[in-house]
Protein backbone atom coordinates (compact mmCIF):
# COMPACT_ATOMS: atom_id res chain seq x y z
CA UNK A 1 0.00 0.00 0.00
CA UNK A 2 1.46 3.47 -1.07
CA UNK A 3 1.50 6.08 0.96
CA UNK A 4 -1.14 8.64 -0.54
CA UNK A 5 -3.41 5.65 -0.25
CA UNK A 6 -2.20 4.96 3.19
CA UNK A 7 -3.25 8.93 3.70
CA UNK A 8 -6.90 8.81 1.75
CA UNK A 9 -7.38 5.48 3.93
CA UNK A 10 -6.84 7.36 7.00
CA UNK A 11 -8.23 10.43 6.71
CA UNK A 12 -11.81 7.57 5.76
CA UNK A 13 -11.17 6.40 9.08
CA UNK A 14 -10.97 9.29 10.87
CA UNK A 15 -13.96 10.25 9.33
CA UNK A 16 -15.64 7.07 9.99
CA UNK A 17 -14.60 6.82 13.62
CA UNK A 18 -17.38 9.78 13.70
CA UNK A 19 -19.97 7.56 13.21
CA UNK A 20 -19.13 5.52 15.91
CA UNK A 21 -18.67 8.48 18.41
CA UNK A 22 -22.71 8.97 16.80
CA UNK A 23 -23.61 6.18 17.96
CA UNK A 24 -22.53 6.55 21.39
CA UNK A 25 -23.52 9.92 21.54
CA UNK A 26 -27.01 9.48 20.92
CA UNK A 27 -27.59 6.24 23.17
CA UNK A 28 -26.01 7.56 26.37
CA UNK A 29 -27.76 11.05 26.02
CA UNK A 30 -30.81 8.87 26.21
CA UNK A 31 -30.34 8.77 30.21
CA UNK A 32 -30.74 12.44 30.67
CA UNK A 33 -33.83 12.71 28.02
CA UNK A 34 -35.59 9.68 29.54
CA UNK A 35 -36.18 11.62 32.98
CA UNK A 36 -36.71 14.67 31.45
CA UNK A 37 -39.72 13.10 29.26
CA UNK A 38 -41.09 11.41 31.84
CA UNK A 39 -41.79 14.53 33.66
CA UNK A 40 -42.62 16.44 30.26
CA UNK A 41 -45.71 13.88 29.40
CA UNK A 42 -46.63 12.73 32.24
CA UNK A 43 -45.38 9.39 31.90
CA UNK A 44 -45.01 6.28 34.11
CA UNK A 45 -41.37 4.57 34.24
CA UNK A 46 -42.44 2.07 31.62
CA UNK A 47 -43.38 4.39 29.21
CA UNK A 48 -40.19 6.22 29.17
CA UNK A 49 -38.27 3.81 29.19
CA UNK A 50 -40.14 3.09 25.50
CA UNK A 51 -37.24 5.64 24.30
CA UNK A 52 -34.92 2.79 24.71
CA UNK A 53 -37.42 0.42 23.03
CA UNK A 54 -37.50 2.67 20.11
CA UNK A 55 -33.73 3.52 19.72
CA UNK A 56 -32.45 -0.82 20.05
CA UNK A 57 -35.22 -2.32 18.65
CA UNK A 58 -34.70 -0.24 15.50
CA UNK A 59 -31.19 -1.87 15.44
CA UNK A 60 -32.58 -5.44 15.56
CA UNK A 61 -35.59 -4.58 12.65
CA UNK A 62 -32.77 -2.98 10.79
CA UNK A 63 -30.37 -5.79 11.01
CA UNK A 64 -33.38 -8.20 10.01
CA UNK A 65 -34.52 -6.49 7.02
CA UNK A 66 -31.05 -6.64 5.61
CA UNK A 67 -31.11 -10.46 6.23
CA UNK A 68 -34.28 -10.78 4.91
CA UNK A 69 -33.74 -8.73 1.53
CA UNK A 70 -30.66 -10.95 1.48
CA UNK A 71 -32.12 -13.98 2.03
CA UNK A 72 -34.86 -12.98 -1.19
CA UNK A 73 -32.15 -12.08 -3.20
CA UNK A 74 -30.02 -14.43 -2.28
CA UNK A 75 -27.00 -12.51 -1.85
CA UNK A 76 -25.63 -10.19 0.32
CA UNK A 77 -26.88 -6.76 -0.39
CA UNK A 78 -24.69 -4.61 1.34
CA UNK A 79 -21.84 -6.41 0.26
CA UNK A 80 -23.20 -5.31 -3.13
CA UNK A 81 -23.18 -1.81 -2.36
CA UNK A 82 -20.27 -1.80 -0.45
CA UNK A 83 -19.44 -0.73 2.42
CA UNK A 84 -18.82 2.90 2.43
CA UNK A 85 -22.49 3.28 -0.04
CA UNK A 86 -23.94 1.38 3.49
CA UNK A 87 -22.41 3.93 5.82
CA UNK A 88 -23.53 6.94 3.59
CA UNK A 89 -27.56 5.35 3.29
CA UNK A 90 -27.27 4.99 7.19
CA UNK A 91 -26.26 8.85 7.39
CA UNK A 92 -28.97 9.76 5.28
CA UNK A 93 -31.75 8.01 7.04
CA UNK A 94 -30.31 9.20 10.39
CA UNK A 95 -30.25 13.06 8.90
CA UNK A 96 -33.74 12.21 8.12
CA UNK A 97 -34.42 10.89 11.74
CA UNK A 98 -33.18 14.25 13.30
CA UNK A 99 -35.34 16.45 10.96
CA UNK A 100 -38.19 14.01 11.90
CA UNK A 101 -36.81 15.07 15.61
CA UNK A 102 -36.83 18.52 15.03
CA UNK A 103 -40.54 18.59 13.45
CA UNK A 104 -41.39 15.88 16.94
CA UNK A 105 -39.77 18.34 19.78
CA UNK A 106 -41.71 20.94 17.47
CA UNK A 107 -45.02 19.28 18.44
CA UNK A 108 -44.62 18.31 21.67
CA UNK A 109 -45.88 14.97 20.59
CA UNK A 110 -43.76 11.79 22.56
CA UNK A 111 -44.96 9.49 20.10
CA UNK A 112 -43.43 11.16 17.24
CA UNK A 113 -40.49 11.78 19.10
CA UNK A 114 -40.08 7.76 19.72
CA UNK A 115 -40.50 7.43 15.86
CA UNK A 116 -38.08 10.02 14.75
CA UNK A 117 -35.70 8.20 17.66
CA UNK A 118 -36.44 5.22 15.55
CA UNK A 119 -35.43 6.18 12.06
CA UNK A 120 -32.25 7.77 13.60
CA UNK A 121 -31.41 4.84 14.96
CA UNK A 122 -32.48 2.50 11.68
CA UNK A 123 -29.59 4.78 10.04
CA UNK A 124 -27.09 3.68 12.74
CA UNK A 125 -28.31 -0.13 12.68
CA UNK A 126 -26.92 0.15 8.55
CA UNK A 127 -23.64 2.40 9.62
CA UNK A 128 -23.31 -0.21 12.26
CA UNK A 129 -23.29 -3.20 9.76
CA UNK A 130 -20.93 -1.62 7.92
CA UNK A 131 -18.80 0.33 9.66
CA UNK A 132 -17.13 -2.46 11.26
CA UNK A 133 -16.05 -4.47 8.46
CA UNK A 134 -15.19 -0.88 6.97
CA UNK A 135 -12.73 0.21 9.10
CA UNK A 136 -11.36 -3.78 9.25
CA UNK A 137 -10.75 -3.18 5.60
CA UNK A 138 -8.93 0.27 5.49
CA UNK A 139 -4.86 -0.92 5.53
CA UNK A 140 -3.40 -4.11 6.26
CA UNK A 141 -5.10 -6.86 8.14
CA UNK A 142 -2.23 -7.05 10.69
CA UNK A 143 -3.66 -3.66 12.13
CA UNK A 144 -7.11 -4.08 11.34
CA UNK A 145 -7.48 -4.54 15.57
CA UNK A 146 -6.01 -1.53 16.50
CA UNK A 147 -8.58 0.53 13.97
CA UNK A 148 -11.34 -1.06 15.50
CA UNK A 149 -10.37 -0.69 19.14
CA UNK A 150 -9.34 3.26 18.23
CA UNK A 151 -13.00 3.31 16.71
CA UNK A 152 -14.57 1.19 20.24
CA UNK A 153 -12.40 4.18 22.20
CA UNK A 154 -14.40 7.24 20.10
CA UNK A 155 -17.43 5.29 20.55
CA UNK A 156 -17.15 5.29 24.61
CA UNK A 157 -15.73 9.06 24.22
CA UNK A 158 -19.25 9.68 22.48
CA UNK A 159 -21.13 7.66 25.32
CA UNK A 160 -18.99 9.84 27.89
CA UNK A 161 -19.94 13.34 26.57
CA UNK A 162 -23.26 12.60 25.32
CA UNK A 163 -25.04 13.12 28.73
CA UNK A 164 -23.26 16.50 29.04
CA UNK A 165 -23.92 17.49 26.13
CA UNK A 166 -27.79 16.85 26.09
CA UNK A 167 -27.62 18.12 29.45
CA UNK A 168 -26.37 21.60 29.17
CA UNK A 169 -28.83 21.46 25.97
CA UNK A 170 -32.09 21.05 28.05
CA UNK A 171 -30.78 22.49 31.17
CA UNK A 172 -28.11 25.13 30.45
CA UNK A 173 -25.42 24.44 33.19
CA UNK A 174 -27.07 26.16 36.48
CA UNK A 175 -27.56 23.68 39.39
CA UNK A 176 -30.03 23.29 40.93
CA UNK A 177 -32.65 23.02 38.34
CA UNK A 178 -36.03 20.85 39.44
CA UNK A 179 -36.36 18.77 36.35
CA UNK A 180 -40.23 18.31 37.17
CA UNK A 181 -41.01 21.93 36.78
CA UNK A 182 -38.21 22.15 34.51
CA UNK A 183 -40.44 20.10 32.44
CA UNK A 184 -43.62 21.90 32.47
CA UNK A 185 -42.10 25.14 30.86
CA UNK A 186 -43.95 25.59 27.56
CA UNK A 187 -40.47 26.28 25.93
CA UNK A 188 -38.18 23.61 27.62
CA UNK A 189 -38.17 21.19 23.87
CA UNK A 190 -36.82 24.23 21.96
CA UNK A 191 -32.71 23.31 23.03
CA UNK A 192 -33.57 20.20 21.79
CA UNK A 193 -34.64 21.43 18.44
CA UNK A 194 -31.51 23.48 18.57
CA UNK A 195 -29.37 20.20 19.21
CA UNK A 196 -30.77 17.60 16.69
CA UNK A 197 -30.03 20.54 13.91
CA UNK A 198 -26.73 20.13 14.57
CA UNK A 199 -26.58 17.12 15.12
CA UNK A 200 -28.63 16.34 12.00
CA UNK A 201 -25.91 18.96 10.13
CA UNK A 202 -23.35 16.54 11.04
CA UNK A 203 -25.01 13.32 9.97
CA UNK A 204 -25.19 15.30 6.43
CA UNK A 205 -21.80 15.93 6.48
CA UNK A 206 -20.00 12.73 7.49
CA UNK A 207 -22.03 11.60 4.29
CA UNK A 208 -20.70 14.29 2.39
CA UNK A 209 -16.90 13.43 3.17
CA UNK A 210 -17.49 9.88 2.48
CA UNK A 211 -19.44 10.54 -0.97
CA UNK A 212 -16.78 12.48 -2.44
CA UNK A 213 -14.04 10.93 -1.26
CA UNK A 214 -13.88 9.44 -4.78
CA UNK A 215 -10.07 7.49 -4.02
CA UNK A 216 -11.68 5.82 -1.16
CA UNK A 217 -12.02 2.27 -1.38
CA UNK A 218 -16.07 1.08 -1.43
CA UNK A 219 -15.44 -1.33 1.28
CA UNK A 220 -16.46 -5.08 0.02
CA UNK A 221 -16.08 -8.81 1.50
CA UNK A 222 -15.09 -11.59 -0.18
CA UNK A 223 -17.65 -13.39 1.57
CA UNK A 224 -20.50 -15.59 0.11
CA UNK A 225 -23.60 -15.43 1.31
CA UNK A 226 -24.96 -18.20 3.08
CA UNK A 227 -29.07 -18.70 3.20
CA UNK A 228 -30.60 -20.02 6.30
CA UNK A 229 -34.62 -19.96 5.13
CA UNK A 230 -35.66 -22.07 9.10
CA UNK A 231 -33.63 -19.37 10.51
CA UNK A 232 -34.71 -16.37 8.72
CA UNK A 233 -38.67 -18.03 9.07
CA UNK A 234 -37.99 -18.20 13.37
CA UNK A 235 -36.56 -14.39 13.54
CA UNK A 236 -39.62 -13.10 11.56
CA UNK A 237 -41.96 -15.23 13.71
CA UNK A 238 -40.24 -13.83 17.11
CA UNK A 239 -40.39 -10.36 15.93
CA UNK A 240 -44.10 -10.71 14.93
CA UNK A 241 -44.75 -11.80 17.84
CA UNK A 242 -43.11 -9.17 19.74
CA UNK A 243 -44.85 -6.46 18.02
CA UNK A 244 -48.03 -7.98 18.40
CA UNK A 245 -47.19 -7.95 22.29
CA UNK A 246 -46.16 -4.25 22.04
CA UNK A 247 -48.70 -3.24 19.90
CA UNK A 248 -51.27 -4.23 22.66
CA UNK A 249 -48.98 -2.90 25.39
CA UNK A 250 -49.43 0.44 23.70
CA UNK A 251 -53.22 0.35 23.34
CA UNK A 252 -53.86 -0.30 26.69
CA UNK A 253 -52.98 3.53 27.29
CA UNK A 254 -54.68 4.54 24.94
CA UNK A 255 -57.74 3.13 26.88
CA UNK A 256 -58.75 6.51 29.50
CA UNK A 257 -60.07 3.76 32.46
CA UNK A 258 -56.32 2.37 32.30
CA UNK A 259 -54.66 5.70 32.33
CA UNK A 260 -56.91 6.47 35.59
CA UNK A 261 -56.09 3.56 37.21
CA UNK A 262 -52.89 2.59 36.67
CA UNK A 263 -51.35 5.65 36.68
CA UNK A 264 -53.43 8.51 38.10
CA UNK A 265 -53.92 6.26 40.67
CA UNK A 266 -50.89 4.14 40.93
CA UNK A 267 -52.38 1.04 41.41
CA UNK A 268 -50.17 -1.79 39.77
CA UNK A 269 -50.52 -3.27 36.46
CA UNK A 270 -49.40 -6.94 36.89
CA UNK A 271 -50.54 -7.79 33.80
CA UNK A 272 -48.37 -5.92 31.62
CA UNK A 273 -45.84 -6.78 33.81
CA UNK A 274 -46.34 -10.22 32.56
CA UNK A 275 -46.64 -8.95 29.03
CA UNK A 276 -43.53 -7.39 29.11
CA UNK A 277 -41.75 -10.67 30.64
CA UNK A 278 -43.26 -12.58 27.78
CA UNK A 279 -41.44 -10.36 25.42
CA UNK A 280 -38.60 -11.48 27.25
CA UNK A 281 -39.27 -15.25 27.12
CA UNK A 282 -40.23 -15.27 23.48
CA UNK A 283 -36.56 -14.23 22.49
CA UNK A 284 -35.27 -16.58 24.55
CA UNK A 285 -37.50 -19.63 23.74
CA UNK A 286 -37.31 -19.51 20.12
CA UNK A 287 -33.48 -19.38 19.95
CA UNK A 288 -33.10 -22.08 22.12
CA UNK A 289 -35.91 -23.92 20.09
CA UNK A 290 -33.90 -22.69 16.84
CA UNK A 291 -30.66 -24.31 18.29
CA UNK A 292 -32.28 -27.24 19.53
CA UNK A 293 -33.96 -28.13 16.42
CA UNK A 294 -31.17 -27.08 14.33
CA UNK A 295 -29.11 -30.15 16.07
CA UNK A 296 -31.39 -32.70 14.94
CA UNK A 297 -31.81 -31.66 11.34
CA UNK A 298 -29.06 -28.73 10.69
CA UNK A 299 -30.48 -27.96 7.13
CA UNK A 300 -31.59 -24.62 6.30
CA UNK A 301 -30.47 -23.40 10.02
CA UNK A 302 -27.29 -21.93 8.96
CA UNK A 303 -25.48 -20.43 11.87
CA UNK A 304 -27.77 -21.17 14.16
CA UNK A 305 -26.79 -24.94 14.23
CA UNK A 306 -24.07 -23.91 16.13
CA UNK A 307 -24.21 -23.58 20.03
CA UNK A 308 -21.80 -20.84 20.45
CA UNK A 309 -23.53 -18.59 18.54
CA UNK A 310 -27.02 -19.09 20.15
CA UNK A 311 -25.96 -19.08 23.62
CA UNK A 312 -23.62 -16.16 22.09
CA UNK A 313 -26.68 -14.12 20.92
CA UNK A 314 -28.50 -14.61 23.98
CA UNK A 315 -25.10 -13.18 26.27
CA UNK A 316 -25.00 -10.48 23.62
CA UNK A 317 -28.81 -9.88 23.61
CA UNK A 318 -27.86 -9.73 28.04
CA UNK A 319 -25.04 -7.45 27.72
CA UNK A 320 -26.46 -4.77 25.78
CA UNK A 321 -29.92 -4.82 27.65
CA UNK A 322 -27.88 -4.34 31.18
CA UNK A 323 -25.97 -1.69 29.63
CA UNK A 324 -28.54 0.46 28.65
CA UNK A 325 -30.81 -0.71 31.58
CA UNK A 326 -28.49 0.54 34.41
CA UNK A 327 -27.78 4.14 32.39
CA UNK A 328 -31.68 4.17 31.57
CA UNK A 329 -33.03 3.88 34.80
CA UNK A 330 -30.05 5.47 36.99
CA UNK A 331 -31.77 9.05 36.13
CA UNK A 332 -34.76 7.70 38.20
CA UNK A 333 -33.02 5.89 40.59
CA UNK A 334 -31.23 8.80 41.52
CA UNK A 335 -34.29 11.45 42.04
CA UNK A 336 -35.29 9.43 45.09
CA UNK A 337 -34.71 10.34 48.88
CA UNK A 338 -32.69 7.56 49.65
CA UNK A 339 -30.25 8.72 46.52
CA UNK A 340 -29.73 12.19 46.98
CA UNK A 341 -32.83 13.58 45.72
CA UNK A 342 -30.49 14.35 42.58
CA UNK A 343 -32.16 15.73 39.41
CA UNK A 344 -31.29 18.26 36.24
CA UNK A 345 -28.27 19.15 35.51
CA UNK A 346 -27.01 17.41 38.68
CA UNK A 347 -27.79 13.98 37.12
CA UNK A 348 -25.10 14.35 34.33
CA UNK A 349 -21.76 13.57 36.23
CA UNK A 350 -23.15 10.47 37.27
CA UNK A 351 -24.55 9.39 33.27
CA UNK A 352 -21.28 10.31 32.40
CA UNK A 353 -19.23 8.29 34.69
CA UNK A 354 -21.50 5.46 34.33
CA UNK A 355 -20.35 5.60 30.40
CA UNK A 356 -17.46 6.69 31.11
CA UNK A 357 -16.75 3.53 33.11
CA UNK A 358 -17.04 2.00 29.39
CA UNK A 359 -14.43 4.04 28.02
CA UNK A 360 -12.22 3.55 30.91
CA UNK A 361 -12.17 -0.02 30.10
CA UNK A 362 -11.97 -0.21 27.04
CA UNK A 363 -8.77 2.04 26.88
CA UNK A 364 -7.09 -0.72 29.29
CA UNK A 365 -8.57 -3.66 26.67
CA UNK A 366 -6.73 -1.86 23.80
CA UNK A 367 -3.36 -1.92 25.33
CA UNK A 368 -2.65 -5.43 24.31
CA UNK A 369 -3.47 -4.51 20.39
CA UNK A 370 -0.05 -2.27 20.57
CA UNK A 371 2.19 -5.15 21.60
CA UNK A 372 3.70 -3.51 24.77
CA UNK A 373 6.63 -6.01 26.56
CA UNK A 374 5.48 -7.56 29.87
CA UNK A 375 6.62 -5.35 32.80
CA UNK A 376 5.39 -2.42 30.28
CA UNK A 377 1.25 -4.31 29.86
CA UNK A 378 1.15 -4.47 34.03
CA UNK A 379 1.99 -0.65 34.52
CA UNK A 380 -0.02 0.67 31.10
CA UNK A 381 -3.10 -1.75 32.71
CA UNK A 382 -2.90 0.58 36.17
CA UNK A 383 -2.13 3.85 34.82
CA UNK A 384 -4.65 4.01 31.48
CA UNK A 385 -7.48 3.65 33.59
CA UNK A 386 -7.07 6.43 35.63
CA UNK A 387 -5.55 8.18 32.64
CA UNK A 388 -9.49 7.66 31.23
CA UNK A 389 -10.79 8.57 34.63
CA UNK A 390 -9.41 11.62 34.64
CA UNK A 391 -11.05 12.42 31.30
CA UNK A 392 -14.34 12.04 32.32
CA UNK A 393 -13.52 14.23 35.21
CA UNK A 394 -12.22 16.71 33.32
CA UNK A 395 -15.37 16.93 30.43
CA UNK A 396 -17.49 17.00 33.74
CA UNK A 397 -15.92 19.55 35.01
CA UNK A 398 -14.96 22.01 31.62
CA UNK A 399 -18.87 21.97 31.37
CA UNK A 400 -19.47 23.49 34.92
CA UNK A 401 -20.47 20.37 36.76
CA UNK A 402 -18.85 19.42 40.49
CA UNK A 403 -17.12 16.42 40.22
CA UNK A 404 -16.00 16.40 43.94
CA UNK A 405 -18.10 13.67 44.75
CA UNK A 406 -16.67 11.26 42.00
CA UNK A 407 -13.23 11.26 43.54
CA UNK A 408 -13.72 8.61 45.09
CA UNK A 409 -14.81 6.39 42.42
CA UNK A 410 -11.10 5.89 41.67
CA UNK A 411 -10.79 3.03 44.68
CA UNK A 412 -13.82 1.42 42.67
CA UNK A 413 -11.19 1.51 39.37
CA UNK A 414 -9.08 -0.90 41.35
CA UNK A 415 -11.45 -4.40 41.24
CA UNK A 416 -11.64 -3.71 37.21
CA UNK A 417 -7.98 -3.76 37.33
CA UNK A 418 -7.71 -6.93 39.06
CA UNK A 419 -10.08 -8.16 37.02
CA UNK A 420 -7.52 -7.44 34.01
CA UNK A 421 -4.91 -9.14 35.81
CA UNK A 422 -7.12 -12.21 36.65
CA UNK A 423 -8.63 -12.71 33.25
CA UNK A 424 -5.17 -13.02 31.54
CA UNK A 425 -6.12 -11.84 27.84
CA UNK A 426 -8.46 -14.65 28.06
CA UNK A 427 -12.15 -13.55 26.55
CA UNK A 428 -13.63 -16.65 28.18
CA UNK A 429 -12.40 -16.09 31.40
CA UNK A 430 -12.07 -12.43 31.53
CA UNK A 431 -16.18 -12.55 30.75
CA UNK A 432 -16.40 -15.17 33.36
CA UNK A 433 -14.91 -12.61 35.82
CA UNK A 434 -16.12 -9.49 35.46
CA UNK A 435 -19.48 -11.09 34.77
CA UNK A 436 -19.05 -12.53 38.56
CA UNK A 437 -17.89 -9.39 39.30
CA UNK A 438 -20.99 -7.02 37.78
CA UNK A 439 -23.59 -9.59 39.55
CA UNK A 440 -21.51 -8.73 43.00
CA UNK A 441 -21.80 -4.98 41.83
CA UNK A 442 -25.35 -4.88 41.71
CA UNK A 443 -25.98 -6.60 44.90
CA UNK A 444 -24.01 -4.76 46.91
CA UNK A 445 -25.97 -1.79 45.23
CA UNK A 446 -29.33 -3.61 45.32
CA UNK A 447 -28.67 -3.76 49.82
CA UNK A 448 -27.24 -0.61 50.35
CA UNK A 449 -28.36 3.11 49.66
CA UNK A 450 -26.25 6.61 48.89
CA UNK A 451 -22.99 6.87 47.61
CA UNK A 452 -21.99 2.82 48.07
CA UNK A 453 -24.97 1.64 45.89
CA UNK A 454 -24.83 4.84 43.18
CA UNK A 455 -21.07 3.71 42.59
CA UNK A 456 -22.23 0.07 42.79
CA UNK A 457 -24.41 0.60 40.20
CA UNK A 458 -21.76 2.75 38.17
CA UNK A 459 -19.40 0.21 38.27
CA UNK A 460 -21.45 -2.00 36.08
CA UNK A 461 -20.00 0.24 33.10
CA UNK A 462 -16.25 -0.93 34.32
CA UNK A 463 -17.15 -4.60 34.22
CA UNK A 464 -19.49 -4.38 30.80
CA UNK A 465 -16.59 -2.46 29.24
CA UNK A 466 -15.05 -5.86 27.58
CA UNK A 467 -17.88 -8.06 26.86
CA UNK A 468 -19.07 -6.93 23.56
CA UNK A 469 -16.10 -7.86 21.67
CA UNK A 470 -15.33 -11.46 24.40
CA UNK A 471 -18.83 -12.42 23.32
CA UNK A 472 -18.53 -11.68 19.65
CA UNK A 473 -15.05 -13.23 19.23
CA UNK A 474 -16.45 -16.34 20.88
CA UNK A 475 -19.73 -16.51 19.77
CA UNK A 476 -18.45 -17.02 16.04
CA UNK A 477 -15.09 -18.79 17.08
CA UNK A 478 -15.68 -22.28 14.46
CA UNK A 479 -18.51 -21.27 12.58
CA UNK A 480 -16.62 -21.49 9.21
CA UNK A 481 -18.50 -20.07 6.10
CA UNK A 482 -21.24 -19.36 8.36
CA UNK A 483 -18.88 -16.48 10.34
CA UNK A 484 -20.48 -13.33 8.26
CA UNK A 485 -23.75 -14.74 8.72
CA UNK A 486 -23.05 -15.56 12.19
CA UNK A 487 -22.11 -11.74 12.98
CA UNK A 488 -24.98 -10.60 11.39
CA UNK A 489 -27.56 -12.47 13.90
CA UNK A 490 -25.11 -11.09 16.85
CA UNK A 491 -26.30 -7.50 15.83
CA UNK A 492 -29.37 -8.46 15.53
CA UNK A 493 -29.01 -9.20 19.59
CA UNK A 494 -28.85 -5.44 19.98
CA UNK A 495 -32.42 -5.56 20.53
CA UNK A 496 -31.80 -6.27 23.97
CA UNK A 497 -31.51 -2.73 24.53
CA UNK A 498 -34.96 -2.75 23.34
CA UNK A 499 -36.49 -5.40 25.54
CA UNK A 500 -34.74 -5.19 29.28
CA UNK A 501 -35.14 -1.68 30.30
CA UNK A 502 -39.13 -1.78 29.67
CA UNK A 503 -39.05 -4.61 31.41
CA UNK A 504 -37.08 -2.94 34.30
CA UNK A 505 -39.37 -0.03 33.65
CA UNK A 506 -42.89 -1.99 34.47
CA UNK A 507 -41.55 -3.50 37.37
CA UNK A 508 -40.20 -0.45 39.11
CA UNK A 509 -43.52 1.13 38.66
CA UNK A 510 -44.64 -2.13 40.77
CA UNK A 511 -42.03 -3.17 43.24
CA UNK A 512 -40.11 0.19 43.01
CA UNK A 513 -37.23 1.69 40.93
CA UNK A 514 -34.43 0.33 43.26
CA UNK A 515 -35.59 -2.95 44.35
CA UNK A 516 -36.39 -3.44 40.29
CA UNK A 517 -32.40 -3.56 39.72
CA UNK A 518 -32.23 -7.09 40.44
CA UNK A 519 -32.75 -7.69 37.13
CA UNK A 520 -28.92 -6.57 36.03
CA UNK A 521 -28.06 -9.03 38.39
CA UNK A 522 -29.63 -11.81 36.23
CA UNK A 523 -28.62 -10.48 33.24
CA UNK A 524 -25.18 -10.49 34.43
CA UNK A 525 -24.71 -14.08 35.79
CA UNK A 526 -26.17 -15.18 32.78
CA UNK A 527 -23.34 -13.90 31.00
CA UNK A 528 -20.77 -15.20 33.38
CA UNK A 529 -22.36 -18.33 32.95
CA UNK A 530 -21.71 -17.83 29.08
CA UNK A 531 -18.30 -17.01 29.68
CA UNK A 532 -17.39 -20.41 31.81
CA UNK A 533 -20.06 -22.62 29.57
CA UNK A 534 -18.13 -21.32 26.17
CA UNK A 535 -15.14 -22.82 26.17
CA UNK A 536 -16.92 -26.98 26.80
CA UNK A 537 -18.49 -26.21 23.88
CA UNK A 538 -15.63 -25.44 21.71
CA UNK A 539 -13.51 -28.09 23.12
CA UNK A 540 -16.06 -30.34 21.77
CA UNK A 541 -15.85 -29.12 18.54
CA UNK A 542 -12.20 -29.33 18.70
CA UNK A 543 -11.25 -25.81 19.05
CA UNK A 544 -9.09 -25.99 21.73
CA UNK A 545 -7.16 -22.18 22.03
CA UNK A 546 -8.66 -19.07 23.15
CA UNK A 547 -9.74 -16.65 20.80
CA UNK A 548 -8.35 -13.44 20.48
CA UNK A 549 -10.31 -10.25 21.61
CA UNK A 550 -11.13 -7.88 18.92
CA UNK A 551 -12.73 -4.28 18.96
CA UNK A 552 -15.25 -2.95 21.32
CA UNK A 553 -18.95 -1.81 20.23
Amino acid sequence: MNSEQTKSNNSALYTLITVFFFWGFIGASNGIFIPFCKAKFGLDQFQSQLIDFAFYGAYYIGALLLFIFSSIAKKDILNGWGFKKGIIYGLLISTFGAVLMILAVTQGSYLFILGALFIVALGFSLQQTSAQPFAASLGEPHSASSRLNLAGGINSLGTTIGPIVVSIALFGVIAGVNIEEFAQKPDSLDSMRILYVFVGGLFLLAAALFHFSKKLPSGKSDSTFETANKAMQTLIAITVILVAIFAYIFSRYEDAEFITRFIENKEKDYLGLGLTVSTLLVVVIGLFFANTTAQKNPEGWGAMKYPQLVLGMLALFAYVGVEVTIGSNLGELLVTADFGSISGPALAPYMSMYWGSLMIGRWAGAITVFNPSSQLKKILLIVVPYVAFGVVLAANAISGQDVTPLYAYAFVILFQIAGFFLGKDQPSRTLMIFGLMGMTAMLIGLFTTGTIAIFAFMSGGLFLSIMWPSIFSLAIAGLGKYTSQGSAFLVMMILGGGIIPPLQGKLADIIGIHASYFIPVLCFAFIAFYGWKVIGILEKQGIGKEIEVGGAH
